[in-house]
């Protein structure tokens, strides 16, 4: 399946005077079963965090809190995303290089994803990847 480069989606977002709230549900919100999640967080204002690919992990990231860009290349073409809203989540497909930069102090990036923690579904070389993305 192809998918359209980047993934915007809108979560939903319940308005209340004490207090929006908003929600993910697997396979409903996001395009798959959420296997596990982990969060970014302390990251010192401006930081930049190292590039990866994944071989089949795909992921959905969130800004819970702050903001911080999401700098994604698909083997052609490279697209930066400025993430500053809770209610507002970016797919990354698997085989898509990411990093995260530009983080605004006391951020927050939550990051739900397809699969469990798999050290060998890396991708940490660049070049690597754009061989093996572009055969």
């Amino acid at each position: 399946m192809i998918f359209p480069f980047p993934i915007h989606i809108d979560l939903p977002k319940v308005c209340d005077p004490r207090g929006n709230l908003s929600f993910i549900e697997s396979e409903k919100h996001v395009p798959f079963e959420i296997k596990r999640c982990y969060w970014i967080y302390d990251v010192p204002g401006g930081m930049h965090r190292d590039g990866h690919a994944f071989i089949n992990q795909d992921e959905f990231i969130v800004a819970l809190s702050g903001s911080f860009d999401i700098v994604l290349h698909d083997g052609e073409k490279q697209t930066r995303i400025h993430m500053s809203r809770s209610y507002y989540g970016l797919y990354v497909p698997h085989m898509t290089w990411r990093a995260i930069d530009n983080f605004s102090t006391n951020s927050v990036a939550l990051v739900l994803s397809s699969t469990t923690y798999d050290p060998s579904d890396y991708i940490e070389d660049f070049n690597e990847f754009l061989k093996l993305k572009n055969g």
